[in-house]
């Protein structure tokens, strides 16, 4: 098993929308970075723990946990001409983007925010808390993931 943080906007897909339904996993689909694709694609599978971390949005910072249930497969809206992530360039033959499922662990009380993270010196590598890093799939160490729980 491995960890990893998923950014999102709140107003797309937050930590509500797992507990809203928290038996339905819900298509993490939309990303459109060739780094943060192929970790998708090649590391992130089944049963891997991922913090819901939210961003652009009031208090910036980790909401919960989510659960892997199903690893990469083809991004459905990258084929959809109505939605935002369509991509005129791929084919059902050849997708670009893919998608995995995910689930609703927990919601944590209170978010974990972006500046809580940065105070501490063993998230210093942590992707998330470094300048300039904007992927929206980021791995998370077993030792970084403990500390994150600890700061909760």
């Amino acid at each position: 098993m491995a960890y990893w943080l998923f950014k999102t906007e709140p107003s797309e897909c937050s930590i509500d929308d797992f507990v809203k339904a928290p038996d339905k996993p819900i298509v993490w689909e939309g990303v459109r970075n060739y780094q943060a694709r192929n970790m998708l694609r090649d590391k992130v599978q089944r049963d891997d723990l991922v913090f819901i971390y939210h961003s652009s949005c009031k208090i910036i910072g980790i909401a919960g946990i989510a659960r892997v249930v199903a690893s990469a497969y083809a991004d459905p809206s990258q084929f959809d001409s109505t939605s935002v992530y369509f991509d005129g360039k791929s084919s059902p033959d050849v997708p670009r983007w893919v998608a995995v499922d995910v689930i609703f662990v927990e919601k944590f009380p209170h978010i974990i925010s972006l500046d809580k993270l940065k105070s501490s010196a063993k998230l210093n590598e942590l992707p998330a808390v470094q300048k300039g890093s904007r992927l929206s799939v980021m791995p998370v160490t077993p030792e970084q993931w403990q500390t994150i729980l600890q700061l909760g």
